[in-house]
């Protein structure tokens, strides 16, 4: 099969494509023949370095966490996901090989049925990003009752997180670009901040959850946040290792801080796929690439202005 792989670490330039075995299932998997892969930071950042390089054991490496395609082989005749069922989900890179390959082999557990009115093409888009928003929500304790600032709401998972806090009938905030503004409040934001005219925290306080998907990997962010929040209010930090003294500075200023890390998840997923059916949650697509052009697509995302995800067309 053919796969975009890394034999070591590096800029976009250390992607490119082989000829790959195909992936054996153990107990437990399907093998999936991949149509498209979608890019997430995590990808980029394994690629430099960061993310979840330190867990990388042998070389070469195929990235890739989210993929959409076909089953063709199940792990029994009774099981659901059987061949020629359409199907999404994430895998757990490096613990596993990714997405950006012709097949894979994948946890049961980690993947379901696409959404009936969502293209096997498309939807590649969501799971990670679409999972991540969820759990950070959760993890902030949003309600109804909340008022949710979101930073970089027009990225991958922030524009998922923008329409599940609203869905979850929040006050949403968000910071973004002037151009994504119109689009954001389509997707439920009440307010949208555009960061390189205001200081977000000059314009607002009593805040009950932060989502914080920059950290403090640019311009303070993440400590800029704590200022924003009610006494006792949360904060939720989602870039990898982006803030190492978050617990000393949330406790100085009386806030609870956490952390998520997303994992592999087939009942949340179904709960995102059954909101995507319902039309009540959508994804944008912003640039697709040939599996060719990989190293184009991780580019194209490290300059940080993505509306939404980059999809890549692997079969």
């Amino acid at each position: 099969m053919r796969a975009a792989v890394i034999d070591g670490l590096g800029g976009p330039e250390v992607l490119h494509l082989v000829r790959a075995p195909l992936p054996s299932p153990q107990s437990g998997e399907v093998l999936v023949r991949v149509r498209s892969a979608a890019l997430n930071p995590i990808d980029t950042k394994t690629r430099a370095g960061k993310g979840a390089s330190g867990g990388i054991t042998s070389y070469p490496l195929t990235l890739g966490n989210d993929f959409s395609g076909t089953v063709v082989q199940a792990i029994d005749d009774e099981h659901p996901l059987q061949p020629g069922t359409e199907v999404y989900g994430m895998l757990s890179v490096p613990l596993t090989g990714g997405s950006y390959a012709e097949y894979a082999a994948v946890p049961i557990t980690a993947v379901g049925p696409i959404p009936h009115n969502l293209r096997v093409e498309d939807a590649a888009a969501v799971p990670l990003a679409a999972l991540t928003a969820q759990g950070a929500l959760r993890e902030g304790g949003v309600t109804a009752a909340s008022r949710v600032l979101i930073h970089a709401g027009a990225g991958g998972v922030g524009h998922f997180a923008v329409q599940l806090a609203a869905i979850a009938g929040a006050e949403v905030i968000t910071t973004a670009s002037a151009r994504n503004a119109d689009w954001l409040r389509s997707l439920g934001a009440e307010q949208v901040i555009d960061y390189r005219e205001t200081r977000f925290e000059d314009a607002l306080d009593g805040i009950d959850v932060v989502i914080d998907l920059i950290g403090n990997v640019h311009d303070y962010t993440a400590t800029r946040s704590l200022r924003v929040l009610r006494p006792g209010g949360t904060i939720v930090n989602v870039p990898t290792r982006s803030w190492p003294t978050m617990a000393e500075e949330a406790e100085a200023a009386g806030v609870r801080a956490t952390g998520y890390r997303v994992t592999p998840d087939a009942a949340n997923l179904a709960e995102i796929t059954a909101l995507i059916e319902e039309g009540r949650l959508t994804v944008n697509i912003d640039a697709r690439f040939p599996l060719e052009q990989i190293a184009e697509a991780h580019r194209l995302l490290e300059e940080g202005h993505t509306r939404g995800k980059i999809v890549i067309d692997v079969g």
